[in-house]
């Protein structure tokens, strides 16, 4: 496997691009097409929130085919809580795509993000669109991928290719998400193209596998949203055998999906709103690996840790405590905690160690932190940012 350009462009058969409808007051781009040039086996995971956007209620209903060929996604406006007026607007961007892409419109899925409760100008985007030829291309990765962006400071991308016996295959993403993000999804849309072909229901086991380590392991402020949706399309057009077992390629097909995953996860954590660092928290020495997620999210999301590495206080007791009340049986007296290869705590019990070096580690923009049970031999890793000033600022006039 190696890493390549390219992004949701990268496999075969692919095109994108980005163009400014005007939805968002800067002029910014804000809206995103992706398009397969066959249809492709679509799965898809959508968020954990009772509160569910119009679009992401709609991509529910068509990808219940199992088949799709286009995405339309837009930035700036959520369509969320805004009546039966959202599912409208959504059922109309996605006619919109469709007659724009020639593709029949229950083949469209479509995704929102912004403000929630404000009405979508949906005819904006149906101007541009009747307005704007040649909006996707082999090439349009890269203003699709900042069309998809609200707070976001960098376009988030990652492609890989991988060998399927003796066929390349690619595998290439985009993602948007800087605030409300926490596991299980949050307010982040990520959508993944690939020219492999594999069967849907292997397909949807792979991308669930994929989203369970990369995704859902990330957290910047602990609120799950109401328009997350990560979607994958497979249109085949590589030309490997198809994967309709599981087996060895099916594991190179996941570790590549995987892979895909995890880089658009990582930076969702580095681009959290107003973070300075990316903070990796590993857990080691657990009784089952559900029980070091548990432990590793209760750190990652606990203000007091987060606020104590954006000032670079090696306050270990926090990390102790968010362990302790997490909800699984630890044991404080086995647990150690390393802030990268400083042991600062060892069995439930603090150092004395060298506090300028620990400073220095957390001085860095990657972060660290290992936490060891001392109760069995299983780990997981979760991801996180600091807690910083401007992440009130940004959030206290978003609206604004």
């Amino acid at each position: 496997m190696k890493y390549i350009d390219g992004g949701v462009c990268a496999a075969k058969g692919f095109m994108a691009g980005g163009v400014a409808c005007g939805i968002k007051k800067t002029g910014k781009l804000d809206l995103a097409l992706v398009y397969s040039e066959v249809p492709a086996q679509a799965a898809a995971v959508f968020t954990t929130n009772r509160v569910k956007a119009a679009p992401v209620q709609l991509s529910m209903k068509h990808i219940q085919s199992g088949l799709a060929q286009a995405i339309i996604a837009n930035s700036g406006n959520a369509n969320a809580c805004v009546g039966p007026q959202g599912d409208a607007t959504a059922l109309a961007m996605c006619q919109a795509a469709a007659e724009y892409l020639k593709v029949p419109v229950e083949s469209v899925l479509v995704a929102s993000t912004g403000v929630i409760g404000v009405r979508l100008p949906v005819e904006k985007i149906q101007d541009t669109l009747k307005t704007t030829p040649g909006i996707v291309s082999k090439d349009g990765n890269l203003s699709a991928a900042q069309a998809i962006m609200t707070t976001d400071t960098f376009k988030k991308e990652a492609a890989v290719e991988i060998e399927l016996g003796k066929t390349v295959v690619r595998i290439g993403g985009m993602a948007k998400g800087s605030g409300m993000i926490h596991p299980n999804m949050a307010t982040m849309l990520g959508f993944v193209t690939t020219d492999a072909a594999i069967d849907l229901g292997l397909l949807q086991q792979a991308l669930k596998r994929a989203a369970d380590i990369s995704f859902n392991r990330v957290t910047v402020d602990g609120d799950t949203s109401t328009n997350d949706c990560l979607f994958v399309l497979a249109n085949g057009q590589a030309g490997n055998e198809k994967i309709s077992l599981e087996g060895p390629e099916y594991e190179v097909f996941c570790a590549g999906l995987e892979a895909v995953c995890l880089e658009l996860a990582k930076m969702l954590a580095r681009d959290g709103e107003g973070a300075t660092k990316l903070v990796e928290i590993r857990v080691e020495g657990a009784k089952s690996e559900a029980e070091a997620v548990q432990v590793g999210k209760a750190i990652a999301t606990s203000s007091l840790v987060k606020t104590a590495i954006f000032g670079e206080d090696a306050n270990w007791g926090r990390i102790l405590a968010a362990a302790g009340y997490s909800g699984v049986a630890i044991q404080p007296e086995l647990v150690d905690i390393y802030l990268g290869d400083l042991l600062v705590c060892s069995g439930g019990t603090g150092l004395v160690f060298d506090e300028e070096k620990a400073k220095a580690i957390l001085s860095q923009k990657e972060i660290t932190i290992v936490v060891k049970l001392g109760q069995g031999d299983t780990s997981a890793t979760v991801w996180t940012c600091d807690l910083t000033y401007d992440y009130v600022k940004i959030n206290g006039s978003y609206r604004t």
